[in-house]
């Protein structure tokens, strides 16, 4: 999960500043700027990692422990489970705090209570952080604290990302310990001391919770964790195919642009758009996400989208573009949804989670990506809409509720939870 902030407004730099003035001084400040320019500036390899030596110093302690940590205190039979997670602070949009607020909003529904830490390195106030859990996931009503001020012993205590891993194991607070694996998180970054630090947190010994089957096959064969999984599901209440009495509507083709993501191949998407845009220059394409001051072909660019609004842009494509070098995103699901056919490259840990027949697969080149994609204009409308009917009804019964009643069972397995017999699910 990346590290997010609250948007940046006037208004909100301006309490940021206030707070950090008020707990590090003018100095603290400087201290934060010139990190910060120093980062910007630094030649690869010598920026600064978000783990410090105190962090290394208590994985040591705990590797030389055994990797065992303090259990939760004897809990009632039929009480509810506390369950605390750490994370990085939510921004609006954020797809890997989004799953993992379905899941705490998954337990919440089961009669247990969740509590979410924030680690915060940039001096957001915890109130601006709670004010977007509650305006973006109106669903979830865990406390949200910040991680700095001390964790409660909980029954299960939650890492959700690697720089979380080494906050979570250096904590003294009771519970059992977990790890939300959302993706291979040192693939991230280049080969290196920030990748092995990444890798290393699958070591700790805390019971992983991954996002999909191929994760689960990875993180037992090539780290030896003891893992449970969920199946992706799809916001079938935000994305559907609607009802067009024209065919012809389906036109364009849609692509999710994000450059600051290596691993979703920004660079190989625009390479194969710009090779199908040459053969076909009269389909339209459509980008949303981050805008770009020039592409090499001709676009609308949306720009960001609410789920609604992005679920009737696919409706007007009967294609999209979406590749995935690790774990493959939500996207592909959220497409199919809309009738939208994901054109993704072809590879196993692609295959292995979407496992869905209406997905174009294609070899990771932009000729063959862009074959694909012309392959699927050359349909007629008519055909279009046959293809795009199939697609929908292939992922009616891909919810989100049955990977939540799956973390659920897993939260309760491992902190020994037989048979919950607390407040009803709901």
């Amino acid at each position: 999960m990346t590290l997010e902030t609250p948007s940046a407004s006037l208004s909100g730099r301006a309490r940021q500043v206030r707070r950090l003035l008020a707990d590090e001084g003018a100095g603290g400040i400087a201290r934060r700027l010139r990190l910060r320019a120093a980062a910007r500036l630094a030649p690869p390899g010598t920026r600064p990692l978000v783990v410090d030596a105190g962090d290394l110093d208590q994985a040591a302690q705990a590797a030389a422990r055994g990797w065992t940590y303090p259990e939760p205190a004897p809990r009632a039979a039929g009480a509810p489970l506390t369950i605390a997670w750490v994370c990085t602070p939510p921004a609006p949009g954020s797809g890997g705090h989004t799953t993992m607020f379905r899941l705490v909003a998954g337990l919440e529904s089961a009669g247990h209570r969740c509590v979410v830490y924030l680690q915060d390195q940039h001096g957001w106030s915890i109130e601006q952080h709670r004010a977007t859990v509650r305006q973006h996931w109106p669903r979830v009503r865990a406390d949200v604290r910040d991680f700095d001020a001390g964790v409660d012993d909980c029954d299960v205590l939650v890492a959700t990302g690697w720089g979380t891993a080494y906050a979570v194991l250096g904590t003294t607070a009771r519970g059992h310990r977990a790890y939300l694996v959302q993706d291979l998180e040192p693939m991230f970054s280049p080969a290196g001391s920030e990748y092995l630090l990444a890798e290393a947190t699958y070591r700790f010994g805390f019971h992983g919770i991954a996002a999909g089957r191929w994760l689960a096959e990875r993180l037992r064969a090539d780290h030896g964790m003891t893992v449970d999984h969920f199946d992706f599901g799809c916001d079938l209440d935000a994305y559907g195919l609607e009802d067009r009495a024209d065919p012809a509507l389906r036109t364009g083709v849609a692509y999710y642009c994000r450059p600051h993501t290596p691993r979703r191949a920004h660079e190989l998407s625009v390479f194969a758009l710009e090779r199908f845009a040459r053969q076909r220059p009269d389909v339209p394409i459509h980008t949303y996400g981050e805008v770009l001051p020039t592409l090499p072909f001709a676009a609308t660019q949306h720009g960001v989208l609410s789920p609604e609004q992005l679920s009737s842009l696919y409706n007007r494509c009967f294609a999209g573009l979406s590749l995935s070098a690790t774990n493959v995103s939500l996207v592909p699901l959220e497409m199919l949804a809309a009738g939208c056919i994901p054109v993704v490259n072809d590879a196993r840990h692609n295959r292995l989670v979407l496992d869905n027949a209406a997905v174009r697969y294609a070899p990771a080149t932009p000729w063959e990506l862009a074959d694909a994609l012309v392959e699927l204009a050359a349909q007629s409308p008519a055909d279009r809409q046959a293809t795009a009917r199939s697609a929908a009804a292939s992922v009616t019964a891909a919810s989100w509720a049955d990977a939540e009643a799956d973390v659920v069972a897993a939260i309760e397995r491992l902190a020994g939870v037989d048979s919950y017999v607390g407040i009803p699910r709901g």
